[in-house]
């Protein structure tokens, strides 16, 4: 079983931050592929279906970002899901608004939600898909992060939106290392 988690806050205040891309790349693709609907358990909310013949979690922890990894650890726990199989989708101020990163046994980067996944899980070991959204040195990074996207933004990210449905498809079909060879050298305003 693979376990694709999408990072983010819970509750309206939070719809279409920046800290909270994993959601809306989580939403995105349940939405597209006509998945179903979420259900609730372990503070989070999953969704679980078969896709190319594997199971797959989508898993929304609804526990605030920097608790992030509690929740993921229940569901690893509970359905046995091995480290390796795991993804996570977040934001990095670190990238360019509009550009991802694949990686795999990364470090946090500073990011709250992979520092309490990797403490829960004692492992770096799972894969991360990070989504630049920029840094602004004029705005303390908390209050940067919790802000919305402006309507410029959005447009950038949207643009993302069929790249990411994509990557997300292959991801289920090829190893992870033809997958970052395609998408971390791909130029993505083609």
């Amino acid at each position: 079983m693979k376990l694709i988690v999408g990072l983010g806050n819970p509750g309206s205040l939070y719809e279409k931050t920046r800290h909270n891309i994993g959601f809306h790349y989580i939403d995105l693709y349940v939405k597209t592929k006509n998945l179903g609907p979420f259900k609730e358990k372990f503070n989070g909310l999953y969704l679980k279906t078969i896709i190319d013949n594997q199971e797959i979690l989508f898993l929304k922890p609804l526990s605030y970002m920097n608790l992030s990894g509690e929740v993921v650890l229940k569901f690893v726990n509970y359905y046995k899901i091995k480290v390796e199989d795991i993804l996570v989708i977040h934001d990095d101020l670190d990238i360019p608004l509009g550009k991802l990163k694949l990686k795999q046994d990364s470090s946090s980067g500073g990011h709250n939600g992979i520092k309490n996944i990797i403490l829960n899980l004692d492992s770096k070991n799972f894969k991360q898909l990070k989504i630049g959204i920029s840094k602004d040195f004029q705005i303390e990074t908390k209050d940067y992060v919790l802000g919305k996207f402006s309507d410029k933004e959005m447009l950038i990210i949207e643009k993302l939106n069929q790249v990411i449905i994509e990557l997300l498809d292959d991801y289920l079909k090829i190893p992870f290392n033809d997958l970052m060879s395609k998408y971390n050298r791909r130029d993505l305003s083609e």
